[in-house]
C-alpha cells in the first residue's frame, strides 16, 4: 500500500519530534548522573602529612590538633570531609559568616571524640550542640598567604562568638619547644600539635606544609578480611586485615575491645589504627586498632 505524499510527511516530522525529545531526555539524564550532589563526593579539603624530625620546624606556626571531626562551613551549609550533610541546629548556624568558607574542627572537648560523632552524625540535632565548638584554622577561599588568611579570619570572626573558635597560632622557636608543647597538649588528654609552614597557600590533598606531630602515628586503611582467634580469643576476632589507600596490606590484632572483638568492624569499613613508625619495606610498626572512621 502506497502512503499518500502528505500523511509521509507528517510521519517524518512526528518521528523527528519524538527522536529529538528522546535525545534531550538522554541528555540531561547523563548530565544528572555525572554530576553528583555533594552529599556523594568528598570534598577537597587541605590533608596534613606528619612531620618528622628531619624536617626543622623553627618559624613554622605551631597550634594545638583538636580530636573531633572536620567540619566544612561553604557559607550556607556545614558539610563533613567525606561530603556529608551535618545537620546543625539553626542557633549554631546562625553564628557563622553567610557566603565565606571556612575549615576546621567540631570539638566538645578531650576525650569526647565518641560523643562528638554521636552529636555530629545525628540527623536530627538536640541541645547538646550547644556544647559543641567550631575550631577554625583556614578560610580556604580567602586570597593571600597562611598568615593573611588567619589576619581575615580574625577580622571576620571577632572574639566573643558562642560557638566558633579561630585556633590560636604560634612562631615555633625549634624541635625543643615544638616537642614540650607536643607533650604538654597530650597530658591535658589533646592529640598533639599541627604546623603550616609560612607564608604557605590553601590547596587540596596531601600537603608537606600542614604536618601533625603527634606521640603517635596515625593513618586510616579499609577493612577486607577477619582473622578468626586463637586461646583466649578463639571464637572472636583475631586481627582485622586492612588494606591502605596505596595498596599495601597488613594485619591490626591490637587495640580492640572485648565488645569490638566479639563485633568487629565489618568488611568495607574505614579504620584509623596507630603505629610506631615504618619498617624498612615501609610497613607500619606495632599497628594498633583505634576507631572506626566515623567522617
Amino acid at each position: 500500500m502506497q502512503i499518500p505524499s502528505k500523511c509521509r510527511a507528517i510521519l517524518l516530522e512526528s518521528a523527528a519530534s519524538i527522536f529529538v525529545a528522546c535525545s534531550v531526555a538522554a541528555n540531561e539524564q547523563d548530565l544528572t548522573t555525572a554530576t553528583p550532589t555533594p552529599e556523594r563526593q568528598a570534598l577537597q579539603l587541605l590533608l596534613a602529612n606528619v612531620w618528622n624530625p628531619s624536617i626543622d620546624p623553627t618559624g613554622w606556626w605551631m597550634s594545638e590538633k583538636y580530636d573531633g571531626l572536620r567540619g566544612y562551613w561553604d557559607g550556607r551549609k556545614l558539610w563533613s570531609r567525606k561530603g556529608n550533610l551535618i545537620h546543625a541546629p539553626d542557633y549554631f548556624l546562625a553564628e557563622l559568616p553567610r557566603d565565606i568558607a571556612l575549615d576546621g574542627e567540631l570539638w566538645i572537648g578531650y576525650g569526647k571524640f565518641e560523643e562528638t560523632v554521636s552529636i555530629v552524625r545525628s540527623e536530627t540535632p538536640d541541645d547538646r550542640w550547644k556544647h559543641v565548638r567550631f575550631m577554625v584554622f583556614d578560610a580556604p577561599h580567602a586570597k593571600g598567604t597562611f598568615e593573611e588568611r588567619m589576619q581575615f579570619l580574625q577580622a571576620t570572626l571577632p572574639e566573643g562568638n558562642r560557638f566558633v573558635t579561630v585556633v590560636a597560632q604560634q612562631r615555633c622557636k625549634g624541635v625543643a619547644q615544638l616537642l614540650a608543647e607536643r607533650d604538654r597538649v597530650v597530658r591535658l588528654g589533646g592529640e598533639g600539635l599541627m604546623l603550616r609552614q609560612p607564608a604557605s597557600a590553601y590547596e587540596a590533598g596531601r600537603s608537606s606544609t600542614l604536618l601533625k606531630v603527634k606521640l603517635y602515628d596515625d593513618a586510616e586503611a579499609t577493612v577486607i578480611a577477619h582473622e578468626p582467634g586463637n586461646g583466649k580469643y578463639a571464637g572472636k576476632l583475631g586481627a582485622l586485615r586492612v588494606r591502605t589507600d596505596d595498596g599495601r596490606e597488613f594485619s591490626v590484632g591490637s587495640g580492640f575491645s572485648d565488645a569490638e572483638r566479639e563485633s568487629p568492624p565489618p568488611v568495607g569499613t574505614v579504620i584509623t589504627y596507630r603505629f610506631r613508625g615504618l619498617t624498612a619495606k615501609g610497613m607500619p610498626r606495632f599497628p594498633s586498632f583505634l576507631r572506626i572512621r566515623r567522617d
